[in-house]
């Protein structure tokens, strides 16, 4: 494709003639195959692309983007901007026929939920027969198969690729997680969602290499319903009405305690022999329909009503939903693992105080015999996180393990220590067990009928980050496997 088709000269500024320059591909990773190609310098909290131009240019690559003239011979055409990462994203969909313009856009952004009501929302698109892709935390699903991502919304150039991907397929919906940074980032610059939703609010992400401040990263989540034709908000959230302000025009409630155009009333929790969920009365629309759900916590009915809304503003049958609602899993979110009698064992993604807290508060409200949690925390990250974890666990736990969680270059037992510190003064009994494989174990064999394990912090992911490589662990695995072993012992 022409350069200058990606990047036409009345938009952008030009250092060289880029008359006649091809470009097969866009890249922003020095490290990649360079010739042909045109290099965008992006800048980060850590590292500045433009350091690497030069490099670049000796290996082959005569087209740059990037913010401000760089020491190139003459033969390097530059193109300055003043934002590389919204050159990225514009050049992206124009290398790729701009695919986001042939796909509805179904976008989720707030603290907690995300994952689930997106999640949620694919199952019941596609359970109703429209074809849906997902892009989230849990990775990219296309035709069913779940590819990682580094990120809960990739960079711009791999949403153009996935968006082009999707058509190529006939998906008509591409449900996905808008992350706060996504915008912070640009990385959905351009972008226009047929639906917004909004789950809730709280502080996070806010430290010198994400968000400087709350009210940074509350702006950022509300740009969201500005490129949305219709935006759907949790009507109970505390900032429920500064995100409704920045509406570009359809708006659709849901609450529970709040008037709203879709409300959960008669919260009903209940356990099985080995699961948990919760069913509820779904108020909308002149009627009321029973939804019945088999991942617990009162939370989980604002996320089942937020995709209820998203669902009926698509056109689907309340029957279908209901359907699809009643089996729904979400992988990594109070994913349980039905592998012994009588023991109830979760896997959910909760990696912070705030998360961990609320997942051990919705499990206690279930009676278990014995509430376990194993946990750790993630090296490179607070200390304080591990002391918060720590208390949190102490607090709502009969009996805790204390392991790794993708301590990267961190000494693990550090990392535990820090944790312990937490757990220490609530008196609650633990054991510390390095390798995560082992903790796993150790919890599967110790569990005793009516016991409520929670493998906390890993979710959806199937490796521990280890000296910067992933190292491939499946808990689920684990917890099959020893638990199948038990069995025939018992």
């Amino acid at each position: 494709m022409k350069l200058t088709k990606l990047y036409p000269e009345n938009q952008y500024n030009y250092i060289g003639n880029p008359a006649g320059i091809e470009v097969k591909d866009i890249i922003y990773d020095s490290r990649r195959e360079v010739s042909g190609n045109v290099f965008v310098c992006l800048k980060g909290f850590r590292s500045d692309g433009h350091i690497y131009a030069k490099g670049v240019y000796e290996r082959g690559c005569r087209a740059f983007v990037c913010m401000h003239r760089l020491e190139l011979p003459e033969d390097a055409v530059q193109i300055i901007c003043e934002d590389t990462r919204i050159a990225l994203a514009e050049g992206s969909m124009a290398l790729f026929d701009h695919p986001e313009r042939k796909l509805k856009l179904i976008g989720i952004t707030g603290t907690k939920g995300k994952t689930t009501v997106a999640s949620l929302i694919w199952e019941i698109l596609n359970s109703a027969g429209h074809k849906a892709a997902y892009i989230g935390t849990n990775g990219i699903n296309i035709t069913g198969v779940m590819r990682p991502t580094v990120n809960s919304t990739p960079e711009s150039y791999i949403l153009a690729k996935s968006f082009a991907e999707m058509v190529e397929c006939g998906i008509k919906y591409a449900v996905m997680e808008v992350s706060s940074q996504a915008y912070l980032m640009n990385r959905v610059h351009g972008l226009e969602f047929y639906i917004g939703i909004y789950t809730n609010l709280s502080p996070d992400h806010i430290s010198d290499v994400e968000h400087p401040d709350f009210e940074n990263y509350r702006d950022c989540k509300a740009m969201l319903f500005k490129h949305s034709k219709y935006s759907i908000f949790n009507a109970d959230d505390e900032h429920y009405t500064f995100m409704a302000r920045h509406a570009a025009s359809m708006r659709v409630t849901y609450a529970m305690n709040a008037i709203a155009d879709f409300r959960g009333q008669k919260p009903d929790l209940w356990r099985a022999e080995d699961s948990l969920g919760i069913n509820f009365d779904c108020h909308s629309e002149g009627s009321i329909n029973k939804i019945e759900l088999r991942i617990p916590g009162v939370y989980n009915v604002y996320n089942a009503l937020a995709a209820v809304a998203a669902s009926r503003i698509i056109g689907i049958p309340m029957e279908v939903i209901l359907q699809s609602l009643s089996s729904a899993v979400v992988k990594g979110r109070f994913e349980m693992v039905r592998a012994l009698p009588n023991v109830t064992m979760i896997i959910d993604y909760a990696h912070n105080d705030l998360s961990l807290r609320s997942v051990l508060e919705t499990i206690r409200r279930y009676h278990p015999k014995r509430l376990i949690c194993l946990f750790g925390s993630v090296g490179g990250k607070s200390h304080m996180r591990r002391e918060e974890l720590g208390r949190a666990a102490g607090e709502l736990c009969d009996y805790c393990i204390i392991t790794s969680d993708n301590p990267d270059y961190e000494e693990p037992m550090e990392i535990m220590k820090g944790i312990e510190k937490g757990i220490l003064p609530t008196g609650c009994r633990y054991k510390m067990i390095e390798d995560r494989t082992d903790a796993v174990k150790a919890a599967v064999e110790g569990a005793l009928a009516g016991d409520v394990i929670l493998f906390a912090g890993k979710g959806h992911e199937d490796y521990q980050l280890i000296k910067g490589e992933r190292v491939p662990m499946s808990e689920r695995a684990i917890i099959e496997e020893v638990a199948a072993k038990k069995a025939v012992r018992a």
